[in-house]
């Protein structure tokens, strides 16, 4: 038989386990998705998505795990999005090979308030980005008729037009079907010239700017010029602007369903741009203000 305090100590430390486990059931489950360019080595001692997370994974609160193409199901089985809470995805020359199946999966499950959604720079024009400024353009139309009428709705997205156009909500209804334009993510612009990006808060006020600047500037970013072909955000929380007079706007959220999106814009796989601390910084704010929005 076990003394006193032999079962002192046992006891306490099952209660430890038990606590610590707690506070594990707790934490921002977050997938970081990644394409794992192999250029992305030029700036990252590991691929780009791996350095976001090992910084997450120093903040409390966080458990990071990771998916890229080359995994089963791209990484994205419903095994691992059900035990996500926020993705974060970094696309860029590939995002046709996410099919369509799998980009639905992550879709459904943000429109469903299980899952916050970041996207990162070039993922503008990842499968499941677009699927949700689809179903944002869809849920802005349906406000414009009366509520009794929405349940009916059907809906014909027309051809996106030429790169530079910016975004019209134009809804054309026709009983119950409507005309809308497809969002594409285009545009204007972009140059992958090293040169610095400068990054203005807008609103100062909102989480996901908690901690960081007023202002800071990024010294080698590739620049997107406006229009961005997507509806309108709920909030534009940081501006970018670079000295040959383009301007973006880098951080925005949408309500979509249930769920959040939110997109950072600067980036490049070949520039450090994660490698620095406010833009790591907007990345863990993004996570806990999407978890703490579901």
């Amino acid at each position: 038989m076990l003394k006193k305090s032999a079962w002192r100590l046992l006891t306490s430390l099952c209660m430890s386990v038990m606590a610590a486990r707690t506070v594990a059931a707790g934490d921002t489950r977050v997938l970081i998705w990644d394409e794992q360019q192999p250029e992305q080595k030029s700036a990252y001692n590991k691929f780009l998505g791996e350095t976001i997370g090992e910084w997450l994974s120093k903040q409390p609160g966080f458990q990071v795990r990771y998916g890229y193409l080359a995994m089963q199901s791209y990484g994205l089985d419903d095994a691992s999005l059900d035990n996500t809470d926020v993705i974060v995805w970094w696309g860029h020359r590939k995002h046709a090979a996410v099919s369509p199946e799998r980009a639905e999966a992550v879709t459904k499950r943000v429109l469903e308030g299980r899952l916050g959604f970041i996207g990162m720079h070039s993922s503008i024009h990842a499968r499941p980005f677009l699927r949700l400024m689809e179903e944002r353009a869809k849920q802005d139309a349906l406000n414009q008729i009366p509520a009794e009428k929405r349940q009916h709705a059907q809906f014909e997205f027309l051809p996106s037009p030429p790169r530079g156009v910016a975004f019209e909500p134009q809804i054309d209804w026709q009983d119950s079907l409507c005309k809308l334009m497809r969002p594409s993510g285009w545009i204007a612009k972009w140059r992958a010239d090293a040169k610095p990006g400068h990054i203005q808060t807008l609103l100062p006020e909102h989480p996901i700017a908690k901690g960081l600047p007023s202002r800071w500037s990024i010294p080698q970013t590739e620049m997107y010029d406006e229009p961005f072909h997507v509806p309108e955000p709920d909030s534009v929380i940081f501006e970018e602007t670079w000295e040959s007079g383009e301007h973006f706007r880098s951080g925005c959220t949408w309500a979509v369903g249930r769920g959040y999106v939110f997109y950072f814009r600067p980036g490049h796989e070949t520039y450090p741009v994660f490698r620095q601390e406010e833009n790591l910084r907007v990345i863990e704010n993004a996570a806990s203000w999407l978890i703490h929005n579901r």
